[in-house]
């Protein structure tokens, strides 16, 4: 075992990576704040996965957001319904829409309409700055699928923004 990471190196360790995980993090939750706890959350459950001494890996990190996510999705489905079941008529309290003021730029439009799996890859590997094998680990999927999805969510990712212009 090494030594124990200090609070400079801990500090410098999150300002070179939490840009990427609360994007990747915005893709997965349904709203900012949810975002923001999702990323912390996963950072300390990747921390204490490995020790809690030194940092995680960005793809450990990566790879407990996807899951915590899926479960945050699940819990607000189940809150949700019971919500609407409790105040019929309700529904308009209740947009899953994500920060429409993101949607201004056209990359950030042409992103929200790529299918999940393209999405969810291409923000792995451009911001996450994650390798296919990486990838591959992250989501449970093999390297040459995450490379596959890479290439063809970029192709979509094109035609979708020149259809922005169009």
């Amino acid at each position: 075992m090494g030594e124990r990471t200090t609070d400079a190196e801990w500090q410098s360790w999150l300002e070179l990576h939490s840009a990427k995980f609360l994007l990747y993090a915005r893709q997965k939750a349904r709203s900012e704040a949810d975002a923001q706890d999702l990323m912390q959350e996963a950072i300390i459950e990747a921390a204490r996965r490995i020790g809690g001494d030194n940092p995680p890996a960005p793809a450990l990190v990566f790879a407990t957001m996807h899951r915590r996510a899926i479960d945050l999705a699940r819990q607000d489905d189940r809150r949700r319904a019971r919500e609407l079941a409790a105040a019929p008529g309700a529904d308009s309290w209740f947009d899953t829409e994500i920060e429409d003021r993101e949607r201004a730029r056209t990359i950030q439009v042409a992103m929200q309409k790529l299918p999940e799996i393209y999405r969810e890859v291409i923000t792995l590997k451009v911001w996450g700055e994650l390798t296919f094998l990486e990838i591959a680990e992250t989501l449970n999927i093999p390297a040459n699928t995450a490379a596959s999805r890479y290439r063809y969510g970029l192709q979509e990712l094109r035609r979708l923004s020149r259809e922005v212009f169009t």
